[in-house]
C-alpha cells in the first residue's frame, strides 16, 4: 500500500489503491487444492468446484460435506533508509465450507449407462477468498525529505480546501494552520509553498489492517457420458476492510516538534459474479479444463477519517485537525480466464498444471461526486498479469501425498513484484470420512511509500530535489488448512 497516496491526488480520497486490493481475490479452497497450488481447473470431483470450475460438480457420485477452517501467520520486513523492522501477526478463520447434492438422472430400463446425461449434482459453498490481517512499521532518519515537503507539494498542485479552491486538498490547509509550511513570494517563483522544518528527520509509520472477502457460491455441474462435464454458479461476495496508520517527524535537530498523520478507514461491499466451466477426457486419463470467471461487480460504502496534529516543545501550542469523509462508489474487478490439465496414472494419483489471465488496468471504479483520476490511475499503473499453478497427488493405499507450486503475476507497472507460493499437504481417507491438512508458504515484495511527491514535481521551491521516501518490503504468510469431510 502507498500509504498516503489514497489523498495525494484528490481532495478527499483515491479508490485505485483499494480497487486493485479487491481485484486480488483468489478461489476459496479445500486443504486438498491448496496442497496442490490451487491447479485445479481440470481435476474435478473435489469441493472447490463450487467456487473454483463448477463443471467439476460433474464428476461427484455421492453427496458430500466438508469445512475447513484456516490459520494465517504473517511477517513483514521492511527496510527504510536502511533500518530493517519486523512485524507478525496471527489470524484464525474458516476458509471453506461447503455440501454438494448427487442427483443422479432416471435412466429408461434398457438404456446404455453410460451416455446421455448422467447426473445433474447441486452445491451451496462458502469461500474466505481474501485476507487483509497484517501489521506493518518501519522508521528510520530521512536525509531527503520532511513530510512538510509533501504538504507544500500539495499546496502548490492543488491548493487549499479550506480557502475554497476548486480541486484543492485538505491536508495543504492543515499544514498550514500548523505551521508545517508557509508562502514564499519571490519575482522568480512568484508565490509558491515551502517546508518550515529542516531536513535529517525521524520518521515512523505504523499500520494495522484487518478484515477479508468471502463469497457464498450456487453451483450446478453436469456430467454427459462420463465423457464431458459442463458447470455453472452464481456468487454472492462481500467485503470488510479495516486499516489504521499513522505516520509519524520528529525534528531530528533539537526535537522542536512532533507532527502526526492519521488515517482510519473502514470499507464494506457486497456484490455478484457467476463462472462457467467445462472439463473434457479426450482419453480416461487425461482431462482438459476451462474456466471463465466474470468481474464482480461490487457496491462499496468507505468511511475514511483523517487527523493531524502537531506539538511544538517551545512556543506555540499544540495544533489539530480531524475530518471524516464518507463515500459510496462502485468497483468492476476483472474478469479471470484459466485453462488446465490433468494427467491420472491409474489410481497411483495424479499431475495439473493450470495457466490464468487477468488484466488488471480492466479495473473500474464509478459511481461518486468527487473525480479524482482512479480510472486513469488504474490504466497507467497496472497491467494484465498471467498465473501459473501446477501440483501433484500421489495415493498410497488409504494416504495422499500432495504438493505444489503457485506463481501469480505482478499486477503494478513499476512496482510490486510476483507472489509466489510453495504448498504441500497430506491426507487420509478411510470409506466415507477424509482428513486433509495442508501448509503453504507464501512470498512476495512491494515497495511501499510513507508520502509521494506529485509526479511532476523533482524539486522543491527552493530548488533541493526530493524524493518520496520507499520502503522495500519482504512480506511471507505461513498458512495453515485443515479439511474434514463426509460422503453421504
Amino acid at each position: 500500500m502507498i500509504a498516503l497516496l489514497a489523498i495525494t491526488y484528490s481532495s478527499y480520497a483515491q479508490y485505485s489503491q483499494d480497487a486493485l486490493r479487491f481485484s486480488r481475490f483468489g478461489p476459496g479452497s479445500t486443504s486438498r487444492i491448496k496442497a496442490i497450488g490451487n491447479a485445479s481447473t481440470a481435476v474435478g470431483g473435489d469441493m472447490s468446484s463450487i467456487g473454483g470450475n463448477p463443471a467439476g460438480l460433474g464428476f461427484f457420485n455421492k453427496s458430500e460435506f466438508s469445512f475447513t477452517p484456516e490459520y494465517n501467520g504473517s511477517e513483514i520486513t521492511s527496510t527504510y533508509f536502511g533500518q530493517t523492522d519486523l512485524e507478525t501477526r496471527d489470524q484464525f478463520n474458516l476458509n471453506n465450507a461447503s455440501i454438494v447434492f448427487h442427483s443422479p438422472q432416471v435412466r429408461g430400463r434398457g438404456t446404455d449407462p453410460t451416455t446421455g446425461l448422467l447426473s445433474v449434482n447441486f452445491g451451496v459453498g462458502y469461500n474466505r477468498t481474501n485476507n487483509f490481517y497484517d501489521k506493518t512499521f518501519y522508521g528510520e532518519i530521512n536525509p531527503n525529505s520532511s513530510i512538510a515537503d509533501f504538504y507544500a507539494d500539495i499546496a502548490n498542485t492543488q491548493g487549499f480546501v479550506n480557502l475554497g479552491q476548486s480541486g484543492g486538498n485538505v491536508l495543504a490547509g492543515w499544514a498550514a494552520d500548523q505551521g508545517l509550511i508557509d508562502s514564499v513570494t519571490s519575482d522568480a517563483i512568484g508565490t509558491l509553498y515551502g517546508a518550515t522544518t529542516s531536513l535529517n528527520n525521524r520518521q515512523n509509520f505504523t499500520q494495522v489492517t484487518s478484515g477479508g472477502q468471502n463469497e457464498f457460491n450456487l453451483a450446478l455441474g453436469a456430467n454427459y457420458s462420463n465423457k464431458l462435464y459442463l458447470g455453472f454458479s452464481l456468487g454472492l461476495t462481500s467485503l470488510r476492510y479495516e486499516s489504521s496508520s499513522t505516520f509519524q517527524e520528529t525534528d531530528g535537530s533539537d526535537n522542536d516538534y512532533r507532527t502526526f498523520y492519521d488515517m482510519d478507514q473502514t470499507t464494506t461491499g457486497s456484490g455478484f459474479n457467476f463462472k462457467l466451466g467445462m472439463i473434457y477426457k479426450p482419453v480416461e486419463a487425461v482431462r482438459l479444463g476451462a474456466s471463465f470467471t466474470s468481474p464482480t461487480w461490487y457496491t462499496i460504502e468507505d468511511n475514511t477519517s483523517l487527523n493531524m496534529e502537531t506539538f511544538y516543545t517551545q512556543g506555540n501550542s499544540p495544533a489539530a485537525n480531524y475530518d471524516n469523509f464518507p463515500t459510496n462508489y462502485n468497483l468492476r474487478t476483472p474478469l479471470k480466464v484459466s485453462g488446465g490439465i490433468a494427467v491420472f496414472m491409474n489410481q497411483f494419483g495424479f499431475i495439473s498444471a493450470d495457466v490464468e489471465y487477468v488484466d488488471y488496468s480492466t479495473i473500474n471504479v464509478s459511481g461518486y461526486d468527487n473525480d479524482s483520476g482512479d480510472n486513469e490511475n488504474i490504466d497507467n499503473q497496472y497491467q494484465a498479469a498471467v498465473n501459473a499453478r501446477v501440483g501433484a497427488e500421489a495415493k498410497l493405499d488409504k494416504i495422499y501425498l500432495r504438493g505444489g507450486f503457485n506463481y501469480q503475476g505482478n499486477p503494478e507497472k513499476n512496482i510490486g513484484g510476483a507472489t509466489n507460493t510453495v504448498s504441500g499437504g497430506i491426507g487420509y481417507r478411510i470409506n466415507n470420512v477424509y482428513i486433509d491438512a495442508t501448509y503453504a508458504h507464501v512470498s512476495s515484495k512491494q515497495t511501499v511509500f510513507g508520502y509521494e511527491f506529485d509526479p511532476g514535481s523533482t524539486t522543491n521551491i527552493y530548488g533541493d530535489e526530493i524524493y518520496s521516501p520507499e520502503a522495500n518490503q519482504k512480506r511471507i504468510y505461513n498458512n495453515a488448512y485443515l479439511t474434514v469431510g463426509f460422503r453421504f
